[in-house]
């Protein structure tokens, strides 16, 4: 594993742990060269997914990509890290076992509108913000009356 800070080809393990439930596992690494320390993340891949966007142009799946996006919608938002990483792997757990290797953009993103409808629903909206392309206010009313009308975002808003 290349390290981060000075590029050296060489790291060694000095510790390795089950995480996100035994689907990775976490290692730090040190390096020779310059003493840096990092984690990295070893996780199971069933196949290599590829995403089909609006345009028709394919490019690979990235779960970093999936995890940003998902991060940006939660920020500044009281959800335990470990229900985030959660939700990522279940979504990327769902796009593997579907059996398809070319997955459409929307598909990620109705499953990570789904996702966040359980899991809160100022990231929800946030996230509907750039996924359905809002050009004005009204645009967040609609979607903020969805979720009044949705019997399965206020159950979880009384689970809180």
């Amino acid at each position: 594993m290349r390290c981060p800070f000075c590029g050296s080809q060489d790291s060694q393990v000095k510790d390795s742990r089950p995480a996100e439930d035994g689907g990775a596992i976490r290692r730090r690494r040190i390096c020779p060269d310059c003493n840096g320390r990092f984690t990295t993340f070893e996780r199971i891949q069933l196949r290599d997914l590829m995403v089909v966007k609006k345009s028709g142009r394919r490019v690979p799946f990235e779960r970093d990509k999936l995890a940003r996006s998902v991060h940006t919608a939660l920020r500044k938002r009281a959800v335990d890290a470990e229900r985030i990483e959660r939700m990522i792997s279940g979504i990327v757990r769902q796009l593997e076992s579907s059996g398809e290797t070319d997955i459409p953009s929307e598909l990620i993103g109705r499953l990570v509108m789904d996702a966040l409808r359980h899991l809160d629903d100022v990231a929800y909206v946030r996230f509907a913000s750039v996924y359905r392309d809002f050009r004005e206010a009204r645009d967040f009313a609609s979607v903020i009356e969805e979720l009044k009308s949705d019997p399965i975002a206020s159950s979880d808003d009384e689970r809180s």
